[in-house]
């Protein structure tokens, strides 16, 4: 049996991957995971028992045990009231690879006049992560809606430092196991997209990025191409979309249709490389009945010209492909998709299931159906604030299995 474990609690890449050609184990790791959310629905919701917490009121009033059930009772509240609406949670974690950790998220949501009832809530999450082998990640993203939505700022940047793997460039490399090679990675990433509502629900405006990814410490070399292994990347573009859900974090209902187009050309300080990307997704929310919400997404990336390792095309981690190593099925194109459904269950607690395929490819002339990736999985849903959800998915694909526990929906 083959065990990886790379972990990025609350920023998404928190996987747990394993060899599926042993069924007996498939069916122990369900059973664990399916325990583990039963376990965590009754801890969660032990506050939604008012019969039985009425006859001890007392001992959650005071002390230290109190103020922190009393922060948790209250975090998912509305709060009209307040401008900015704050809460943290964090906890430790382990892994066989960066061993023990803390991870923390803090997440907002705010609006900058409470008598305006026009403009969507914007939301800010900042997270961070710290293990004993030296592994760490600080990061920041979230959306800003101006007045009457007329403007929205979309925002994200972090850096990290950890331990990875690489398998080399197309399907056929990341499909050899042989081609695992270890090396550890640093990364930096700015991005942010500033839109500008034109009519009805179609935005547009400009987009800028800065990546940073510098390989050490690598191994079989050869599956870089010779390329450099510290690489600074800028891109200046073009953001378009459609948008009528009616929450931006978590859905319930709507339609998002989403294109960016950036350039990363020599003159803007790309060196050698000369590219471009295109980014596209297509999702749609509907109720399909009582606490039911049915999700589906339709993405794609594609890059053209002299792409570099680092802005590669990939699958996996926590938003497409759930379950996959991210990072280890790369290409100059991918598609993929995914239907969800997303269940409410008791109080705070709500489970997801959800199936998808994707394929990485060169060109579209190389596109393969026998490249295709499998993708289903379960997940936990715990509401940590209003309309924001904190995740333990777990995602089967082709040969492996992972976790992946963060803050918002996949998509």
């Amino acid at each position: 049996m083959v065990k990886r474990f790379t972990n990025f609690p609350f920023s998404g890449k928190y996987h747990y991957l394993c060899d599926l050609k042993s069924p007996k184990l498939l069916r122990v790791k369900l059973l664990r995971f399916i325990t583990f959310i039963i376990i965590s629905c009754c801890f969660l919701n032990l506050h939604a028992q008012n019969d039985t917490i009425t006859k001890n009121e007392h001992f959650y009033e005071k002390g230290i045990i109190g103020k922190v059930y009393n922060y948790f009772k209250e975090s998912n509240e509305e709060k009209p009231y307040k401008k900015f609406d704050f809460s943290i949670i964090g906890g430790p974690h382990y892994s066989n690879e960066t061993k023990l950790g803390l991870g923390i998220v803090a997440a907002g949501i705010y609006r900058p006049d409470l008598t305006d009832s026009i403009t969507m809530p914007s939301n800010i999450s900042l997270y961070g992560d710290v293990t004993t082998t030296g592994f760490y990640l600080l990061g920041i993203k979230g959306y800003h809606n101006f007045r009457n939505n007329r403007f929205r700022l979309n925002y994200k940047t972090y850096f990290y430092s950890f331990p990875n793997k690489f398998w080399g460039i197309g399907y056929e490399n990341g499909n050899n196991d042989d081609n695992k090679s270890s090396y550890k990675r640093k990364q930096v990433k700015f991005d942010v997209d500033f839109l500008t509502r034109i009519g009805g629900h179609i935005y547009i405006g400009p987009s800028v990025q800065f990546c940073n990814i510098r390989g050490c410490n690598t191994e079989n070399y050869e599956l870089w191409q010779n390329q450099k292994l510290n690489i600074n990347s800028f891109a200046i573009g073009l953001t378009a979309s459609f948008d009528t859900r009616d929450n931006l974090q978590n859905p319930y209902r709507g339609t998002y249709g989403y294109v960016n187009q950036r350039f990363y050309g020599r003159g803007i300080g790309n060196g050698d490389y000369n590219f471009s990307s295109t980014e596209v997704a297509a999702n749609q929310y509907c109720r399909v009945w009582k606490g039911g919400i049915l999700a589906m997404q339709l993405h794609g990336m594609f890059t053209y010209g002299n792409t570099p390792w680092t802005m590669l095309a990939t699958v996996g981690g926590s938003h497409n492909l759930r379950g996959y190593y991210e990072g280890r099925y790369s290409d100059k194109c991918e598609i993929d998709a995914t239907i969800e459904l997303r269940q409410h269950i008791y109080g705070r607690s709500g489970i997801a299931i959800w199936t998808g395929a994707g394929n990485v490819f060169s060109r579209f002339s190389e596109l393969r159906l026998k490249h295709t990736l499998p993708n289903f999985g379960i997940g936990y849903r715990w509401e940590f604030k209003n309309r924001i959800n904190v995740r333990l998915d777990y995602g089967i694909g082709k040969g492996e299995t992972g976790f992946v526990f963060n803050i918002n929906e996949a998509f």
